[in-house]
């Protein structure tokens, strides 16, 4: 009697994650804790899962493929301030790197244009990646000062963004789950014990995702009683941080921990004897910090993956219904969230 084959959707479902995490878990990647790793694995084999032999056969016939010939190009388009600045940005480097491996392990070459060439228009371009017999465009890590339509000749390409901007065209998107991102992070804090909970976050990164981390954190709000709903602190501000926290007195912060740990240094205040944190831009897996992975290499991957798929397809030019691909966060656990007595 056949069983039907177990599936990482089959998984991600009895292990109360998203797909994307049992990816990673099977994967054994780093960027997961060791202990979601070994419990995703174990929960694995408890099911019976096993790799589908025809898509391993498949990765490998493209991995040999592509050692023989050379492989097809795909674009990686930036509109940053300078060529190479938005490496030292946060998640864009991670976006890039994620696109770079899963390209090379489905057998192409991702090559990075910056929209700023001295010269280069949009018309110039588009006609170069043509010429060039480029007819997949990954658009990523464009500055959200410069939000006009970039006007390819679309019927040529297949196309995917990597966040919002520009928001014209209208093509198939790749993003983090902003808005998850934030609401785990309160929904964890709560959970623990916290009700005067504040939000430090940059503005500008909150306009870049279109809003979604303060949408979260107004949606979670809800749960708490209207004395302790303290507003986002937004950066820049008239008021100082430090002005803010004495203000408003929250008993845990979320945000990122370049943007408050030097003002609770000057102040003498201690993570967590004075207050908790949760870093929702978490990439301290020691424990020490609790807060959430955003996972940004896996955007830039599954960017990859759908773009392939369009050219596999031949899904070239701007969708009727364009549509969204959430990457989730990842929660880890940490001292600076201890239950709140």
């Amino acid at each position: 009697m056949n069983h039907p084959r177990v599936t990482l959707a089959d998984i991600a479902a009895k292990a109360g994650v998203h797909v994307t995490t049992v990816s990673l878990a099977l994967r054994n990647s780093p960027r997961l804790p060791v202990g979601t790793r070994d419990r995703i694995r174990k929960l694995a084999d408890e099911l019976g899962y096993a790799p589908d032999p025809m898509l391993q056969a498949l990765v490998a016939y493209r991995s040999g493929a592509a050692v023989r010939r050379s492989p097809p190009t795909l674009a990686y388009v930036t509109n940053w301030n300078t060529r190479m600045g938005w490496r030292d940005v946060t998640a864009h480097p991670d976006f890039f790197d994620g696109a770079t491996a899963r390209a090379k392990e489905l057998g192409y070459n991702l090559e990075h244009f910056w929209m700023r060439e001295p010269g280069l228009t949009h018309g110039r371009l588009s006609r170069i990646l043509h010429t060039r017999g480029i007819n997949g465009v990954i658009i990523a890590s464009h500055v959200r000062e410069v939000d006009e339509a970039i006007q390819f000749d679309w019927t040529r390409f297949a196309a995917v963004k990597i966040d919002y901007f520009p928001h014209e065209p209208l093509l198939p998107v790749v993003t983090n789950d902003q808005l998850q991102i934030i609401r785990l992070a309160m929904q964890k804090t709560i959970a623990k014990g916290y009700r005067r909970i504040g939000f430090v976050m940059d503005e500008g990164w909150d306009i870049t995702v279109d809003h979604l981390y303060q949408a979260g954190f107004f949606w979670e709000q809800q749960a708490l009683a209207p004395a302790d709903r303290i507003p986002p602190y937004l950066i820049p501000n008239k008021e100082t941080l430090a002005a803010w926290l004495r203000r408003h007195r929250p008993d845990a912060l979320i945000g990122k921990a370049e943007f408050v740990l030097p003002t609770l240094t000057e102040l003498g205040l201690r993570v967590p004897r004075d207050l908790a944190f949760v870093d929702i831009f978490l990439d301290d897996h020691s424990g020490k910090t609790a807060g959430v992975i955003q996972n940004h290499t896996e955007v830039g991957r599954l960017a990859v993956e759908l773009l392939a798929s369009q050219l596999q397809q031949h899904k070239y030019g701007v969708p009727a219904i364009p549509t969204t691909t959430y990457v989730e966060g990842t929660w880890l656990e940490g001292r600076s969230l201890p239950p709140k007595t």
